[in-house]
């Protein structure tokens, strides 16, 4: 574990560092998109931020095959190398389209290119857990090719959801907590080796999260971009392959009996292992949701709306801050739900506590559709907005006068041009004018 800790924080401290002079770098090389239709920032704010996160996650496998006990991993399977090299072509795609806004078939394609080459390097899925079946062989064709969909499914539920600051990279890092603590728990508690590459591309994600997670917090000094959200994507899909296609299930002999029986009886184990959108499903479900509300309108799926989860969010009325806080807490309450449910699925108070966290979350869902008042004596405990308000004798001839002053205000005004840049010079032009006619008048 000391191990896992050092690599983790070795990689968050060089994300964390370099993230400052790639934002220079990114406002140098203009990466520094106009503000779109669907956007929720305010100001332009530069983008490749995966720049730091691809040479923290370069750090982190750097230091892990230097230590001792790490570098087994690194000596008795192919993983890392194969992970390295996906991740660097997608990241390198991710840096073009931040620059240069590529096509979005192309960066599919080259999704798809970054997972076969994981494939080639030994990166796929070999055999699946089926419950009432047992442990089904995959061939080479079916195991490519379901893990070349589990790759770009995941980028891009990773994509979709990055629409907020700190939104991707905080549900990021929830999700790789709850894997690292499962797959850690496989391979020190069950003595499984074949676990440890998924042990250790999540504490490395963890890291790069961590590390970016201080500069992309709202009001964000920069944005991770493609570059960064199929990065942390692909690391993501990675973990869940390595651990899901070389895990023998037998191996773990959690039960007796015949292996058909004990791969039933272990299904609740392998939940996060089968299907890992589980731990990201809140960004799964908007990339559901979003290619068939495109698709229901006629659109392309890849065509950009204000439709997301997020978006929705912000119109109900949750401030920046308070809908990203809603989204982490969704996410971790089934990540870790998952990951509880997978440790002691006979456990009632796993699942009641589940019930009670989710109504939980669905008054927080509903909370600016009702302003609740504090009783009097409470007052000074809430903040001001829950207060009730006190209407003095003053308040009735403020309100007036504040009437009268906007009355007066809109006979002065002068109507503004669509299309005039700056509304203070356009008043302060008609200001002028009416000060000069007057002055004429005045000399006649």
């Amino acid at each position: 574990m000391r191990e896992y800790l050092l690599t983790l924080c070795v990689t968050a401290a060089v994300t964390y560092l370099l993230t400052g002079p790639v934002r220079k770098f990114a406002i140098v090389a203009g990466a520094m998109p106009e503000i779109r239709a669907r956007d929720v920032h305010r100001e332009p704010t530069p983008r490749l931020g995966g720049i730091a996160m691809f040479f923290g996650l370069c750090a982190g496998l750097l230091v892990a095959d230097h230590l001792k006990n790490l570098n087994e991993v690194f000596a008795k399977s192919n993983e890392p190398r194969a992970l390295l090299s996906g991740a660097a072509l997608i990241w390198l795609i991710g840096v073009l389209d931040d620059k240069f806004e590529i096509d979005a078939l192309i960066k599919l394609g080259g999704q798809m290119i970054a997972a076969g080459v994981m494939v080639v390097q030994g990166l796929t899925i070999l055999w699946l857990p089926v419950p009432g079946v047992g442990t089904v062989a995959l061939t080479q064709w079916q195991g490519t090719l379901l893990t070349v969909a589990l790759v770009v499914i995941t980028i891009n539920a990773v994509n979709f959801v990055d629409g907020l600051d700190g939104l991707a990279a905080g549900m990021v890092c929830i999700a790789a907590t709850a894997f690292f603590m499962y797959a850690y728990r496989i391979w020190f508690g069950y003595n499984i080796e074949a676990a440890a590459p998924a042990t250790l591309f999540a504490a490395v994600l963890m890291g790069m999260c961590l590390g970016f997670l201080p500069h992309n917090m709202h009001p964000a000094r920069i944005f991770m971009g493609d570059s960064g959200s199929m990065l942390i994507g692909l690391v993501l899909a990675a973990a869940a392959i390595s651990v899901t296609g070389q895990v023998d299930p037998d191996v773990m002999k959690l039960f007796s009996g015949s292996e058909r029986n004990s791969v039933h009886q272990m299904m609740p184990v392998y939940i996060p292992l089968l299907m890992p959108l589980t731990i990201i499903a809140i960004p799964a479900a908007d990339l559901v949701l979003a290619i068939v509300r495109r698709t229901w309108r006629g659109q392309s799926p890849f065509a950009a709306d204000r439709g997301h989860l997020h978006h929705r969010l912000l119109e109900i009325g949750h401030s920046h801050s308070r809908a990203v806080l809603i989204m982490y807490f969704w996410s971790a309450l089934i990540a870790f739900g998952t990951l509880g449910y997978s440790v002691n699925s006979a456990s009632m108070w796993i699942v009641l506590g589940i019930v009670a966290l989710s109504a939980v979350g669905l008054v927080l869902l509903l909370l600016p559709r009702f302003t609740p008042r504090a009783p009097q004596w409470a007052e000074s405990f809430v903040p001001p907005r829950y207060r009730r308000r006190r209407r003095t004798a003053a308040e009735p001839l403020r309100a007036a006068a504040a009437e009268g002053g906007r009355a007066l205000q809109e006979e002065r005004r002068t109507p503004v041009v669509v299309g005039v840049s700056g509304v203070n010079g356009a008043t302060a032009v008609g200001t002028r004018a009416r000060v000069e006619r007057h002055r004429a008048e005045s000399s006649r």
